[in-house]
């Protein structure tokens, strides 16, 4: 087992097999110890953050999986906090993939002069790229295409994917009485075809119960407590 890349949640390390292992670890992303799923730095670790998102994303992942949907999950062992996947060929050199129900975050930073905290938004979709030197810019479906990093077609498929990913989480956790407000998803190639990889967890996503947002932690324990 080599290690590959040390990244701000997660490690990740290549198998003799060909396959990959992500190692989750209990950092957070945020700024001065306060939680942001849409942060670029580790702002805060919280004890058995890890082992939650992993669970959670145990839990998507299988529900996916049932359903069709193309991923890189193969299998996850909760007590090591580790989850085997497949090799996936990135877009370029990373792309993130936001789909938004309410505004919030950067979205709201963005474009607070025409919208309202909280104010319905209908699965928006919207695209950055990763790159932390620069602040995860967005970037719009043409210049994805003028630079290379996606076709017309690709995006066009990547939406459609991320839209219908979400919709799912989103009824699920309607299920427990939960709001997904946003989620940040990412998305590679497995054999030609376009899939979601990285985790699904409390880490890349906002859910509210009762108005209040709900940390990592809490919103493993809600989604999981009664399955």
């Amino acid at each position: 087992m080599k290690l590959v890349y040390k990244g701000k949640t997660k490690d990740v390390y290549a198998l003799e097999d060909g396959s990959y292992l992500l190692q989750f670890k209990d950092d957070c992303t945020g700024e001065d110890g306060v939680f942001d799923p849409g942060a670029n730095t580790v702002g805060l670790s919280i004890e058995g953050a890890g082992r939650a998102g992993l669970n959670l994303s145990r839990y998507f992942f299988e529900i996916l999986k049932g359903k069709g949907i193309p991923t890189h999950y193969i299998e996850a062992n909760v007590s090591q906090a580790t989850m085997k996947v497949k090799p996936a060929e990135p877009f370029g050199e990373g792309l993130e993939v936001i789909c938004r129900y309410r505004a919030c975050g950067s979205f709201l930073r963005r474009y607070g002069k025409y919208v309202k905290e909280g104010q319905a938004l209908d699965a928006f979709v919207e695209v950055t790229l990763k790159d932390d030197e620069r602040g995860d810019p967005p970037i719009s479906e043409d210049a994805l295409a003028m630079l290379g990093i996606l076709t017309a077609g690709e995006y066009r498929e990547l939406k459609k994917l991320t839209q219908a990913i979400a919709g799912i989480i989103k009824d699920e956790l309607a299920k427990k009485d939960i709001e997904l407000y946003d989620i940040k998803l990412e998305f590679g190639k497995i054999d030609g075809q376009i899939a979601l990889i990285d985790e699904i967890s409390g880490g890349n996503m906002r859910a509210y119960k009762d108005g209040r947002h709900l940390h990592p932690l809490e919103l493993e324990k809600l989604v999981l407590q009664h399955k």
